[in-house]
């Protein structure tokens, strides 16, 4: 696992009190940090799976009061035998242990294949080191289910959906964890089919837990999900932690890391997240289906993560976000060979809002785009969206941003009809590749900047000194500086 710990713990921690002359000094020596930490991550990591380096395997601890194993269920790890079955029984023995606190599922050493099975409230799925959870991939194991009701729709193609491998529903109290274990949805196959277009139903994600709540998954390892890697929908207090989620960075098509979806009260942190789709993207339903749902997503923090998206953005806001998104807390990230770090997106139709949004403390290395929030992302789920339904963005704060080789630092797109009110930038400083005099751009979006800010930021922004004191009065709101040819 990547642990934000040590030298670039610290200094993502500790931004206003380096014990360096300058912020240039302090970059290099974080970002050294940095590449020396996913250096040692990389060369603990041996076919995907983490090794313990000189430290003796540990055996499974006693999570709950009863523990099986696998094999106890006829369990066999050879990555031939189909163990849906074995997993089958040792769920259906837990759901049993309810009144007792519950039993833990250990999966030993091994390649277990199965197809989709479901979890059980009061349940611990226990992953040993070298335990690997294989996905078939032949889509007749995979059962449907119903759409969503904030999407109305199966995400690609109406109807029906492919359920996820490790499912859970209406539970409580569940954790995925061990000693980082891996679960593979070997997506190849249905990432191929996606893009010949010969699937007739919307892909499952790896791990879909839905209306559930105490919900912890830490210190395991996922990887090329079909879809969405790790999908908690309408779920309350998730904890994620030290979990690795990994998919090829091409040609893995919308395999996102963590989509918490409608949720409410939930901690992502000390992850590293390196995906062919969004890092992180916050969603709470699509258009007209989200808006009556009416479950938004509030009270998330993510923090201490190392994230890379080469097709999408490290960390995003929506674009499904019609059941409203509040108070989020992301910081201490650092971003790295990236299409974009931080993103906000809607479009008309969606509805909802976007409030009380802080960033900080955000590092971002070799980025073509730092910050973008886009009010024209329009892709819905069919014609009976109401084009009249505006999303309200405002109230989100940017802190303490650092980087180095960034092409376009800022995009704010906002629009007539969707302005972007009270946007706050303080203390910023990015290094850019472009010398380009409009590469802090700006389209209908009110707030305000204060102390040091570079490259200069458009003139939108009323700006204030250090003090908090007035300098400059903004311009004009309304004015549209956005050029994508950059």
């Amino acid at each position: 696992m990547v642990e934000n710990s040590g030298v670039l713990g610290w200094f993502l921690l500790n931004p206003k009190t380096p014990p360096f002359a300058s912020h240039k000094t302090l970059f290099a020596f974080l970002w050294v940090a940095a590449l020396a930490s996913l250096f040692v991550w990389q060369r603990n990591t041996i076919s995907g799976f983490l090794v313990l380096g000189g430290v003796p395997v540990q055996p499974p601890p006693k999570l709950r009061p009863v523990v099986f194993c696998l094999t106890e269920f006829g369990g066999v790890g050879d990555g031939v035998t189909l163990n849906t079955e074995a997993f089958e029984r040792g769920v259906r023995a837990i759901s049993k242990l309810g009144n007792k606190g519950g039993g833990q599922l250990t999966v030993p050493p091994g390649r277990w294949l199965t197809a989709p099975f479901n979890l059980t409230s009061h349940m611990t799925l226990f992953l040993a080191p070298d335990a690997v959870i294989l996905a078939i991939q032949d889509e007749k194991y995979w059962p449907l289910m119903p759409a969503l009701p904030s999407y109305g729709y199966g995400r690609e193609h109406p109807g029906p959906r492919y359920t996820s491998l490790i499912h859970g529903q209406n539970l409580r109290d569940v954790v995925i964890t061990g000693h980082n274990g891996t679960i593979n949805g070997q997506g190849q196959t249905w990432w191929t089919k996606y893009r010949q277009k010969i699937l007739n139903h919307t892909r499952g994600p790896l791990v879909q837990i839905l209306w559930s709540s105490d919900i912890v998954i830490s210190n395991i390892t996922l990887r090329d999900s079909p879809f969405w890697t790790l999908h908690p929908y309408d779920c309350k207090n998730v904890t994620v932690k030290n979990v690795t989620i990994l998919a090829p960075v091409y040609h893995a098509p919308n395999t996102d890391g963590i989509d918490p979806d409608s949720c409410e009260d939930m901690l992502i942190e000390d992850c590293y997240i390196s995906v062919g789709d969004d890092a992180i993207a916050i969603k709470s339903g699509w258009d007209q289906y989200g808006i009556t749902y009416g479950r938004p997503s509030k009270n998330i923090v993510i923090r201490n993560l190392v994230v890379r998206s080469n097709v999408s953005a490290g960390i995003s806001i929506g674009s499904e976000m019609s059941g409203g998104v509040s108070n989020v807390l992301v910081e201490n990230i650092l971003v790295w060979e990236s299409r974009r770090a931080m993103r906000i997106k809607t479009a008309p139709g969606r509805g909802g809002y976007v409030r009380q949004i802080t960033y900080r403390n955000l590092v971002f290395k070799n980025v073509r785009v730092g910050i973008v929030i886009k009010t024209d992302y329009n892709e819905h789920p069919g014609a009976g969206y109401d084009p009249k339904a505006f999303p309200i963005l405002r109230d989100i704060r940017f802190i303490n941003i650092r980087g180095q080789g960034v092409r376009v630092p800022v995009r704010i797109q906002g629009s007539e009809q969707i302005p972007i009110r009270n946007v706050t930038f303080q203390n910023m400083k990015v290094g850019t590749t472009y010398k380009k005099k409009h590469i802090f751009q700006c389209a209908f979006v009110q707030g305000q900047v204060i102390g040091t800010i570079s490259p200069s930021p458009c003139d939108s922004f009323d700006r204030y000194d250090e003090q908090g004191k007035l300098v400059k009065h903004a311009a004009s709101q309304n004015v549209t500086d956005i050029d994508y040819e950059i």
